[in-house]
């Protein structure tokens, strides 16, 4: 077999893996390749990790395995007990990233960048790739990203060049692990949603809709509503702008229309022209509306067991949601321990996302030793994917099941990717090992068969199928039982050549 030869093989089997995923019958594990190997290997542990972080570490295994999956866990719900100090010193370097309305503004005004620029809003995607692949506190970063698409404001966007990393801050980053009914009353009120869904624009002369559509249809009961309900929502709403000068929220007395309102069952006599009372009430009814506890529920099984979820989990994760006021975490832990979650492994594809940060976490790359090259990189690089995080620009942020990533374009920018990274083509001002073979295997196994099997089980936690080792032996014009010397080319100038194809098959695939 020849080199070109086996890498098709490989490449095919993993473009066919991925079809698979996105297309699998609802009830099937889809842990297996295509030559009937297994995809993912049977441990909780590693399953765990693969869904509840942006990919498995070394450094996360051994805490995983020394934890035990419960107290793991429970370490990871409370993210304010894990130190990340490395990772919020590289942070630092992005300045505007962490700063209020105020902080934005008069950055602009100092001329650091342009008023209206896009230089802070860059900053927060950036920010985004950088914890995610960095942080300690993964399950809060998964959930972070989780909000954004859910509450998405596309960032970057114009108008919302002041208030998009206050928003992140303030309103996702602050409630990401806590009750529902806090981060939509949060994100209500922001400048950054208001501008976003043109509700600074709604007045009682003219009441705008966009917002009260968003609200009821994608932020909470989903399409269960009528026309008459955005109407009254919107009516409700008119009043919550923000202020043109500072750039701050402020609520309009003059401008909210009054008069009775019913929305899904929901009624207030909304008489005062004080009306934010009356919103507070709508929006904690929405929160605690049974539709959307499903709804929520469901879109936390689509992220984190399957694209076409278990009903019955479903079902009973909405009732953990409203018997504790929908706070998130008890939810999770719900979903984490449950037979459902269990019986996921291989259900779940990567997107880009997860495939760019669980690529450089496994390859053990750190970030720049200095300023912010590397990092503004890896944020570029998923551009081609069109997965730069909070950039998705309709309002129901991005896709999270692998029919809606499955595209030749998409396999090699990943492919790319990983080739790039590997070989060190691209992204050089990270932090690299000074031998990336001796990183990752610090012995030169006996065999290629042998070299092929630590190297997945280092990468992916799993052994590839007969034929795919078989492959990837005949890559190197070897088969299985070759005997394999310190000094062949297969874990010298080429491994990084094999630590590709390896991140390029089906087994790294697998979420």
């Amino acid at each position: 077999m020849t080199a070109q030869t086996s890498r098709r093989t490989l490449l095919g089997a993993a473009s066919a893996a991925g079809a698979a995923l996105a297309i699998g019958t609802p009830g099937t594990a889809h842990a297996a390749d295509a030559s009937g190997g297994e995809l993912v290997a049977a441990d909780p542990l590693l399953h765990l990790l693969r869904r509840a972080t942006y990919g498995p570490t070394p450094a996360s295994i051994a805490e995983i395995r020394s934890l035990g999956a419960t107290r793991w866990l429970d370490r990871q719900l409370n993210p304010a007990a894990i130190p990340d100090s490395a990772c919020a010193a590289v942070l630092a370097r992005l300045p505007l990233a962490g700063r209020d309305i105020a902080g934005v503004r008069a950055a602009a005004s100092a001329g650091v960048f342009k008023r209206y620029g896009w230089e802070a809003m860059f900053q927060v995607g950036t920010a985004a790739v950088t914890r995610a692949i960095w942080s300690n506190r993964q399950l809060f970063e998964v959930m972070v990203d989780f909000w954004s698409n859910h509450l998405n404001v596309t960032c970057p966007n114009g108008d919302v060049w002041d208030s998009r990393p206050d928003y992140d801050a303030a309103v996702i980053r602050r409630h990401a692990l806590g009750r529902f009914a806090d981060l939509l009353k949060a994100s209500a009120r922001h400048p950054a949603m208001l501008t976003y869904l043109d509700n600074r624009y709604s007045t009682r002369a003219k009441p705008n809709e966009n917002y009260a559509r968003e609200l009821l249809e994608l932020h909470t009961v989903g399409l269960i509503y009528g026309e008459a309900d955005v109407r009254q929502a919107a009516v409700l709403l008119t009043g919550m702008t923000v202020d043109s000068r500072t750039g701050l929220y402020r609520y309009d007395q003059a401008a909210h229309a009054t008069g009775a309102v019913t929305v899904l069952g929901f009624r207030h006599p909304n008489a005062s022209a004080a009306g934010e009372p009356a919103v507070t009430a709508l929006l904690d009814y929405l929160a605690t509306h049974p539709a959307t506890a499903e709804r929520i529920a469901r879109k936390l099984c689509v992220r984190f067991v399957a694209d076409e979820p278990p009903a019955a989990l479903v079902a009973a994760l909405a009732k953990v949601y409203l018997a504790n006021g929908t706070a998130i975490a008890p939810v999770l832990r719900a979903l984490f321990t449950s037979a459902e979650f269990a019986a996921s492994a291989g259900r779940k594809q990567r997107t880009p996302l997860e495939d760019l940060a669980a690529t450089v976490r496994t390859l053990g790359f750190g970030p720049d030793a200095a300023g912010t090259a590397g990092l503004s990189s890896l944020y570029w690089a998923l551009e081609p994917s069109g997965h730069q995080p909070m950039a998705w620009a309709p309002p129901n942020g991005y896709p999270d099941v692998a029919a809606a990533w499955a595209s030749p374009s998409g396999m090699l920018s990943r492919w790319n990717l990983h080739m790039n990274l590997a070989a060190n083509w691209w992204y050089k001002q990270l932090t690299r090992p000074a031998s990336l073979r001796a990183a990752l295997l610090p012995t030169v196994p006996a065999t290629y068969g042998a070299l092929v099997d630590a190297l997945a089980l280092r990468l992916c936690g799993t052994r590839m199928s007969a034929a795919h080792t078989a492959a990837l032996a005949a890559y190197f014009g070897k088969s299985t039982g070759t005997a394999l010397k310190s000094t062949d080319p297969a874990v010298n100038g080429n491994f990084p050549y094999l630590v590709a194809l390896v991140l390029d098959s089906p087994y790294f695939l697998v979420r």
